[in-house]
């Protein structure tokens, strides 16, 4: 029987529309992107006979012409792939359609099924969606081309309707189509039959297509990060209630039908059609209040039809995130977790300009792109590598003089400035123009790249890079002269390596999957991501070993640490910055009070009449806070210090300014001068400015009191983590105080269970539609269906609601290794990757609930 694939899974889907493909300008949306980058669909798109694959936010007039040669027409199929709702995405497909007004078809493929449409609270849509948005699209592409044709010969995009905003046919770095004489006959040629399609109607058809999302290995996959299932909320704010990115606490009571969050529905959504496109019929089992809602849900969605179908079975298990947020929260021995750490992220779409105002509802939050940045150009820093990249520039300049060779003397002027502007951001360009990326289908002899980081630790993801390295250089013939120490992994000796397979363009691209996975495990290994990253794992092994003893000491070890990053922080603001490599800052160290409270409330839960720590010792943490912000305000982007972060930061300057003008001041004969003692009273001003300063300070300070209060009273929420959820209060899935390397997630503990028939408290099985039939009716006569175990099934698909990371990936291997249990098929899921930085923005950021 034929493994289970995500990669090809994702990659048939793509073949089986080959047919509205073929010919066609194919738009991506910004979720979409993310995952074809993953997937490395782009040469497939063209191979079945992709016209152009264009960014359906960011469309620019050059999209019109991508395609043009002499022996074909115009591009008249539009083909839009959107991970989005078709609310959202309409401005954009619009825009679209106004800009190629020689389009007389158009096909949408969206990820959000029409059912889901419906359930989404600000979806417009009813649950004969796909019909109704046809027949809007259309209307109002009528509506806008009729208003945009002003009057013959000239065109003018109006896009005031509905807030869309103004497209512009010619601009400051983009060409004037219509400055063209082939161009301009084109349009000319061309307005009467836009008049006229707007009366014969544009053909609109709207289609599913579900394989959206984020494959980092065969068998492991995150949904796109700007995609609206990941993007919706898991949790509506009220007491049990963390984030909106997060599931609520499991207290064991069950949302009501109005008030299942969106992404709760979207998710089980996905996964429904998830298994119906890879022929698995599914078991469900849940652990959580939320992902028992989602396995409701999808049990509700199954029917009697699939009874019939032959799928193949499998187990899915749904976790919620909030069961265990120690593991994301820690800085764990993972290679991955260290790249997508460290490594910058691309900007997001929805971040630019009027595109921001789309998703401001109460329904969706912003979650970190998952594609990285890998910065090639820093790595490649020799002369020719500047040299090659010179030639590109004037490729492309050589190009756009040659697309218009027959234009005015202006329109080759305005080539020139674009020229021009490209040469003066030489630093700029070279990072954009090469930039890497993770492609989970590169491979190493059949061996998938990132699949087989994910199974190991930092070392020995490393030692394998090089080993790669190494066997590639010998297969290239490439020698290069540097020491390698066996058992080792050295910046240099990756480096050299790096630049050797790289000197030609062929072996480049021959090599690129290698190369951009040497250079983000290069950057990953630098001295300051390393030794921070260290600092994080060794402050967190010292706060795991405390609270192993009293609540005391683990009190004063995280008071030492906001005290040492507030000092720290004080000399970085002065402009010692070299202090700081590899060091922890405030921010640092608040994401490491939040781990202290959760092993505090795991070992200490009656220490305290309302947190873990008694009245004394949460009075000092609470003052150390207090003095740190006042010191530090701009070093954290902090929620609770909304709308008081700028008082703070005035406040600094204003006693540094004063700080640095008494210094210099110093007793003088002078200042005894007989005509001071004219000045009696004169000092009463200045008593009154000096009590209102220290009035304003007392406020403020006690404004930022009320504020940590807060932030006190949401650790211990978090502190509760182990009472309030219900399948964490025996402690058989709580993880371990201690951070020694035996340490182990939930993940891996609740798999150990499952794996070895041992029973889980809190687990619910979902019986389908014929196990109730049999429980409710047949059972009455002896054929009642004997309960399921996931450790029967040979796949295994586990999907954490919230997010996985890269330690919890291979925890989740290992657990499957050591049950002895090589049939199993396993496939791991989650909402999206979590890095540490994540979880920070999650519990304390812009998308928490503090």
């Amino acid at each position: 029987m034929a493994t289970v694939d995500v990669i090809k899974s994702c990659i048939d889907s793509i073949r089986q529309i080959s047919e509205h493909i073929q010919d066609a300008i194919v738009y991506l949306d910004a979720g979409s992107t993310e995952s074809f980058q993953f997937i490395a669909a782009y040469p497939i798109l063209l191979e079945l006979g992709a016209r152009a694959i264009c960014s359906l936010e960011n469309m620019c007039p050059l999209d019109l012409v991508v395609d043009w040669n002499s022996n074909s027409d115009p591009g008249r199929k539009l083909v839009v792939i959107t991970s989005s709702l078709l609310s959202d995405a309409h401005r954009y497909i619009l825009r679209c359609l106004s800009a190629h007004q020689v389009v007389r078809h158009c096909i949408i493929f969206t990820s959000i099924s029409e059912t889901a449409h419906s359930a989404f609270p600000d979806s417009p849509l009813g649950p004969d969606a796909y019909h109704e948005y046809e027949s809007l699209l259309v209307q109002d592409y009528e509506e806008l081309v009729k208003k945009s044709w002003t009057k013959p010969g000239q065109a003018k995009h109006n896009f005031e309707d509905g807030g869309r905003s103004e497209f512009p046919s010619s601009g400051e770095d983009v060409l004037n189509l219509e400055a063209s004489s082939s161009g301009r006959d084109f349009y000319e040629h061309n307005q009467l039959d836009c008049i006229e399609d707007a009366v014969q109607k544009l053909v609109v058809s709207v289609h599913h297509f579900p394989m959206i999302l984020c494959p980092i290995s065969p068998r492991v996959f995150v949904l796109p990060s700007e995609g609206l299932v990941a993007e919706a909320y898991l949790s509506a704010e009220h007491e049990d209630s963390i984030s909106p990115g997060l599931p609520p606490l499991s207290t064991g009571l069950l949302s009501d039908a109005d008030d299942v969050p969106p992404g709760a529905t979207l998710t089980a959504h996905f996964l429904y059609h998830l298994a119906a496109k890879m022929d698995l019929k599914m078991e469900i089992f849940s652990l959580g209040d939320i992902s028992k809602t989602v396995g409701k849900i999808l049990t509700d969605m199954s029917s009697l039809y699939d009874v019939g179908r032959r799928k193949r079975s499998a187990g899915l298990l749904l976790i919620d995130r909030t069961l265990d947020l120690l593991t994301p929260c820690c800085h764990g021995d993972s290679l991955v977790d260290r790249m997508f750490s460290s490594l910058p992220h691309r900007n997001r779409t929805f971040s630019h300009g009027s595109g921001s105002q789309l998703k401001l509802s109460s329904s969706y939050l912003h979650r970190a792109p998952l594609d990285v940045q890998i910065p090639l150009a820093k790595i490649l820093d020799e002369e020719d590598w500047q040299i090659d990249n010179f030639r590109l520039l004037e490729t492309v300049e050589a190009f756009l003089c040659g697309w218009n060779s027959g234009n005015s003397d202006s329109q080759i002027e305005g080539l020139i400035n674009l020229s021009q502007k490209i040469h003066d951001k030489p630093s700029q360009s070279d990072v954009e123009i090469l930039t890497g990326s993770f492609v989970s289908s590169e491979n190493f002899r059949g061996m998938p790249l990132l699949e087989a980081i994910l199974d190991r630790k930092t070392k020995d993801g490393a030692l394998l890079v090089k080993k790669w390295l190494q066997e590639t250089l010998r297969r290239e013939n490439v020698t290069v002269n540097v020491k390698s120490r066996p058992g080792l992994v050295t910046k240099p000796e990756l480096q050299a390596m790096i630049k050797a397979l790289s000197r030609s363009q062929s072996s480049l691209l021959r090599n690129k999957g290698i190369i951009q996975l040497a250079s983000a495990t290069l950057f990953a290994l630098e001295e300051s991501n390393y030794a921070k990253w260290d600092a994080f794992s060794s402050a967190e092994k010292i706060l795991g070993v405390s609270s192993g003893e009293t609540s005391q000491s683990l009190a004063i070890q995280i008071g030492d640490l906001i005290n040492k990053t507030a000092f720290l922080g004080s000399h970085v603001n002065e402009g010692k910055r070299e202090i700081s490599k590899g060091l922890l800052s405030l921010q640092d160290a608040l994401l490491l009070m939040i781990i202290g409270y959760i092993l505090a409330g795991e070992n200490f839960p009656t220490s305290g009449s309302d947190g873990p720590f008694s009245w004394q010792e949460e009075h000092l943490l609470k003052e150390a806070v207090v003095d740190a912000l006042l010191e530090n305000p701009s070093v954290a982007n902090l929620k609770f210090l909304h709308g008081l972060r700028e008082d703070l930061e005035t406040n600094v300057s204003k006693s540094k300014s004063e700080e640095t003008a008494e210094e210099p001041s110093k007793l003088d004969i002078d200042d005894f001068d007989d005509d001071q003692w004219g000045k009696w009273g004169d000092e009463d001003g200045d008593g009154d400015n000096k009590n209102e300063k220290v009035y304003g300070d007392v406020q403020l300070k006690l404004e930022l009191r009320d504020r940590v209060d807060n932030f006190f009273k949401f650790l211990h929420k978090l502190s509760d983590l182990k009472r309030k959820n219900i399948p964490l209060r025996d402690g058989s899935l709580t993880t371990e105080a201690n951070f020694d390397e035996d340490r182990k997630g939930l993940l891996y503990k609740l798999l150990t269970r499952v794996l070895g028939k041992y029973d889980v408290p809190g687990l619910e099985y979902h019986s389908s539609t014929v196990g109730r039939l049999f429980k409710s009716g047949f059972g009455r006569f002896g054929l009642g269906q004997a309960k399921p175990s996931l450790a029967d099934q040979n796949v295994i698909l586990v999907f954490v609601i919230g997010g996985i990371n890269g330690l919890e990936v291979r925890e989740a291997h290992k657990a499957l290794g050591e049950s002895g249990r090589p049939d199993i098929e396993l496939l791991v899921g989650g909402t999206t990757l979590l890095t540490s930085n994540d979880m920070l923005d999650l519990l304390l950021g812009d998308s928490s609930y503090i």
